[in-house]
C-alpha cells in the first residue's frame, strides 16, 4: 500500500470536507466490498488448504485413523475431525448434484475422543 498525498489526489472540495474530520494524520480508504480479494485468494493458500483437506479426507477414507493424520499433517484431532467431516459433507452435496449413490464410506461416522461428548 502506498501512501498519497490527499491534495495531490482529492478535489480540492473533497480534501477541504475532509479536513473537517481529520488533519494531518493517516487515513486508509477501503476498496468497495465488490473489489476485494478473499482470503487467500491472491497468495494461493485457499487453494493449498483445499488441496491438502482433499488429502485428509482422501487418506481418512483409504484406512488412516485420525492419530495418524494428526501425527501426519500436524494438525489437532478435532481439526482433522472438522476437515474430514467438511470435506465429506461437501462430496455428499456433489453426489446428490450428480444423482450418484453415495458409498458406504460416505456416512461413516468419525470418532470422537473420550469424554468429548
Amino acid at each position: 500500500m502506498n501512501y498519497k498525498n490527499g491534495k495531490d489526489v482529492l478535489p480540492p472540495s473533497l480534501l477541504k470536507e475532509l479536513q473537517h474530520y481529520i488533519q494531518g494524520e493517516l487515513l486508509y480508504i477501503p476498496k468497495p466490498r465488490s473489489e476485494r480479494a478473499g482470503w487467500g485468494e491472491k497468495s494461493g493458500s485457499r487453494v493449498l488448504i483445499e488441496r491438502r483437506n482433499e488429502e485428509i479426507y482422501g487418506r481418512y477414507v483409504d484406512g488412516c485413523t485420525v492419530a495418524e493424520l494428526e501425527r501426519i499433517y500436524h494438525l489437532s484431532g478435532e481439526s482433522i475431525r472438522k476437515i474430514i467431516l467438511k470435506v465429506r459433507s461437501a462430496a455428499s452435496f456433489r453426489l446428490e448434484e450428480s444423482g450418484e449413490a453415495p458409498g458406504r464410506k460416505d456416512y461413516e461416522t468419525v470418532p470422537l475422543p473420550a469424554g468429548s461428548r
